[in-house]
């Protein structure tokens, strides 16, 4: 098990990673994990008032699994959706010019760092890479007409969460997108149901990219 965990708060982008071999990065997928606003807000295992304790360095632990590589970090507060979004797609694209292939990289958001997903499939020109969307599509949408999804998608959402729904409207924006595929969960969570690594998340999440 291999990860990467920024537990700060004063970084914007992401710091280099460990060294990684070709013949690694063939084998172990590359996980991006990228957070919730509250993390931001009130570090790395806050407790909301109504879904209770997210377990950012738990959830982090459960994506590496037997071997991915997860690159995850803590942003700052009121971190620019955009401005991150680009810096993240310039990781990618240093991860594919060191010889990392695109169908191995697996862009991985909840909530805010969804949305932060979303403008990253937005803004690549790697058709190949894949991202999963955990609560991340909303009304919000409709304020950005512009963004077209490239790469192969996985959309989660809980079915008694009234903020992040179904994504297929935002995948249907561009007929050529390499693949869609959504699953509704049902925890009565809500919003909180991607709190903690749960297994009805994690494990179609992790089968999806293992298959």
């Amino acid at each position: 098990m291999k990860y990467f965990w920024l537990p700060v708060f004063a970084c914007t982008f992401f710091a280099p990673l460990h060294a990684q071999t070709e013949s690694t990065a063939a084998e172990f997928p590359t996980i991006f994990y990228l957070h919730g606003r509250i993390i931001e807000e009130k570090g790395a295992r806050p407790v909301h008032r109504r879904w209770g304790l997210y377990d950012y360095p738990a959830i982090v632990e459960a994506l590496a699994g037997d071997g991915a590589d997860v690159i995850s970090e803590i942003r700052e507060s009121g971190t620019d959706v955009d401005a991150y979004a680009q810096s993240v797609v310039d990781q990618i694209d240093d991860l594919i010019e060191s010889g990392v292939a695109p169908s191995n990289i697996f862009v991985v958001g909840f909530s805010k760092g969804g949305v932060i997903a979303m403008y990253v499939s937005d803004k690549l020109d790697h058709p190949d890479v894949n991202f999963v969307l955990l609560a991340s599509c909303g009304s919000w949408l409709s304020s950005k007409p512009e963004m077209r999804p490239t790469g192969h998608i996985l959309s989660i959402h809980e079915e008694t969460d009234r903020i992040g729904g179904s994504c297929e409207k935002f995948a249907s924006r561009n007929a050529d997108l390499g693949s869609f595929s959504e699953l509704e969960i049902s925890t009565g969570k809500e919003h909180g149901a991607f709190y903690l690594p749960r297994a009805e998340w994690v494990a179609p999440l992790m089968h999806w990219i293992e298959g």
